[in-house]
This record gives C-alpha cells, structure tokens and sequence, in this order.
C-alpha cells in the first residue's frame, strides 16, 4: 500500500463533500491496510457523464494507492430506481431496458479506472434472491420517519406529490450491496448521503465494521442545473472527441475551476494558478479551452486533443468554414434520422431536443421543425462546431 500522507491528504480533500468517519479512514490509510472501497452506478441510461465519472476518479485515486476497488453495476436496483436527486418519483424501467444500458458501462468506466485490478459485480447477484423474511429484517433497522424526513421525500409530500413504498426499499438495497461485498468505503454523490448511511447501519446489523464514507459534489451541465441524462444536459464519455471539446466550451465560465478540480486530475497547484490568473482578468476562455484539451485527452489522448483544440479554434474562433466537412449519405433524409444515424446525438429524443432548442442549422438556417427533410447537397450543422455534407 502507498502510504504517502501528501496523497492521502489530497484524496481525503480533493473533490470531497464530506467524510465519514474521516479521522478512522485516514488512520486506516496511514495503516498500509488494504480496504475494499465501493461505488455503484445505476444503468438508467446507456452513457455515463462527467458528473458520474466524478466519483470513479476517486476510485482511481485509491486504486492507485493499492486498494481494491468495486465497481458495482445496479442491474437490480435500476429495475427499482432512486430518487434521492429527484422532485418526483422514478419510474421503474424494464429489465431490456437495463441491460441494454449497461452493456458498456464497464468498457466506459475503464476509460478511467484499470479494469484488470478492478473487483466488477452486478447486484442482481445478492439482491434478486432475497425473500419476504430478510427484507422484513432489513426493513426493522430503519423508521419511516427516518426516510420520510429527508429533504425532497419530506418536499413531495409536503405539495401532495406520490411517494411510492417502492423507493423507501431502494435504501436497503444499496446498503445490502455494502454487506454482500464487505465494504471498508463508498463513495458517491452528496445526493446519495441517505443511502450512503444505510449502508453502515445495515453492516452493524450484519456484524460487520461499518464502511467509510467519502461524498462528492455535484456538477453542474451544459445549462447550468445538475448534470442529469434526464435533463439532457450531459457531457457524456461517449462523446466524439469534437463534441466532448465543443461541450466544454459552451461551459459557464464560473464552472471551470471546479471542472478541472472534479472532472481531471490535473495537479491542484496548477488549478490554483488557473483560478488566480482568470480573477486577476486573464481571459476565462484561453483556460476554457486548457479545460476541454485535457478532458479529451484523459479519454482520447494528446494527439486528438490537440487536433481538435486546433479545429475549435479555427472553425469557432476565427469563424472560418471547415475544410474537412466530414460526407454522410443517410438512409432516411428526416433531420431527426439524420442526427441519429450520423451519431451526432445518441438518440431520437436526443435530436428532439437538440433542435428544439435551435442547436441545428441547415445552410446555416436554424431548423425547428422535427418533420423537417434535409436535401442531398445541404451543410448540416448540429452545435457550434459539428458539420455534415450531405449526399
């Protein structure tokens, strides 16, 4: 185990909310013991985003210091759904449904963390087994006050909305997860604080020492609200390398500070220089565009970050016409096919969205019109730097 107190200091402080029990996790570090440190990702979608990715940094953190890490994949409970981070209830999704979003989570979260030393389980395995009788038994650790007081569950019913008993299991099943893998850490969102405390609750009733906790803040998206793939305002690790760069840039200028403390693992005392040089009037978008080359980088590699920091800058920038317009023949000429078989959005309702908001041009013309056909000839535009020559 790495001991090294300066990267134990920075991995109990960098892009963390809150510890529990800090100063027991920091002895325990310091140890050279090696803990199991656990993270779970719902497949509510098919993509993972930057603001998931957050806390799969601080998996890579520990594993660099020589802990196993787990990474687990909620087949069970994204049947269930959380809504800890919502202002209504969660519908539940089908099982086709999950498992076609999960298919690449891994291969997605390797984009970050070393799958070979990296512990990979899906819930399903513990959870789809359990009978009336222990979860009854899980049940009796916990009051309904308890669930019921929590901030958007106790804001619900206070304007009448529907909460289901559905969502009060969805606790006991995230911290079952914690006793089936033996967890010594969980991470996740300060949205997940809640279902983070289960988890310790449920190990004491297990007999087993109750886990850490390290939560992290939540990033903001494209729009300024919570990056949500509900919300549509995501800049997703599946994302071409020029829309990742492109997103970046449409970034608020107050988010890139936090942007290059959550979402890279460039070195503090480099940040530190960054955000005192934009409050001392440097223009926020020389260090926008450092922002967006490193996060294409950490998930292309420098070559393609520079090509497509050059392209933004001389496409956006300069305002000049690309020269290498890439040529797409579509099997169905309606802009929303177009979109989608092009891969410029991910989805249909993706491309929806996309154009209802006037992010797409045809000739240079803003398109609102989701019937809309596109000529063979026509320049499709979709954002601010990605173009189509349509055959």
């Amino acid at each position: 185990m790495n001991t090294d107190e300066k990267k134990i200091a920075e991995l109990l402080s960098r892009g963390v909310d809150e510890a529990i029990d800090k100063a027991d996790l920091e002895k325990k570090l310091k140890s050279g013991e090696q803990l199991r440190v656990k993270l779970g990702i719902d497949p509510t979608s098919p993509n993972l985003h930057l603001g998931r990715a957050i806390p799969i940094f601080k998996l890579r953190d520990f594993q660099e210091l020589g802990h196993k890490i787990v990474l687990i994949i909620g087949d069970f409970t994204g049947l269930v759904g959380d809504t800890s981070d919502k202002a209504s209830e969660r519908p539940m999704l089908d099982e086709e449904t999950v498992k076609q979003n999960m298919q690449t989570y891994s291969q997605q979260a390797g984009k970050i963390i070393d799958l070979e030393k990296c512990e990979i389980r899906y819930n399903s395995e513990w959870l789809k087994d359990l009978d009336y009788r222990e979860i009854s038994r899980q049940a009796d650790m916990f009051s309904v006050n308890d669930f019921i007081s929590r901030e958007n569950i106790a804001k619900r019913l206070g304007e009448g909305k529907r909460v289901s008993l559905r969502e009060v299991l969805y606790p006991l099943m995230q911290g079952y997860d914690s006793v089936a893998i033996k967890a010594d850490v969980e991470l996740g969102g300060t949205d997940q604080r809640f279902n983070l405390l289960s988890g310790r609750d449920m190990q004491r009733n297990y007999d087993q020492d109750p886990q850490n906790i390290i939560t992290n803040p939540l990033i903001s998206g494209l729009d300024g609200r919570k990056m949500s793939s509900s919300w549509g305002n995501t800049i997703n690790l599946t994302d071409t390398s020029r829309d990742m760069f492109g997103k970046v840039m449409s970034l608020k200028d107050e988010l890139i500070i936090d942007y290059f403390k959550l979402a890279t693992r460039v070195d503090l005392e480099i940040i530190h220089d960054y955000q005192n040089a934009i409050e001392s009037e440097a223009n926020p978008r020389d260090y926008k565009i450092k922002l967006a080359h490193e996060v294409v980088k950490q998930f292309s590699d420098e070559q393609t970050a520079d090509s497509e920091e050059k392209y933004f800058i001389e496409t956006f920038s300069k305002g000049a016409t690309p020269t290498d317009i890439r040529e797409f023949k579509p099997g169905n000429y309606n802009i929303i096919s177009v979109l989608v078989e092009s891969e410029l959005v991910a989805s249909r309702s993706d491309a929806r969205r996309v154009i209802e908001q006037g992010g797409v041009k045809i000739n240079e013309e803003v398109v609102t019109d989701i019937l809309a056909e596109i000529k063979s000839g026509s320049t499709l535009q979709k954002g601010k730097i990605n173009f189509l020559k349509i055959e």
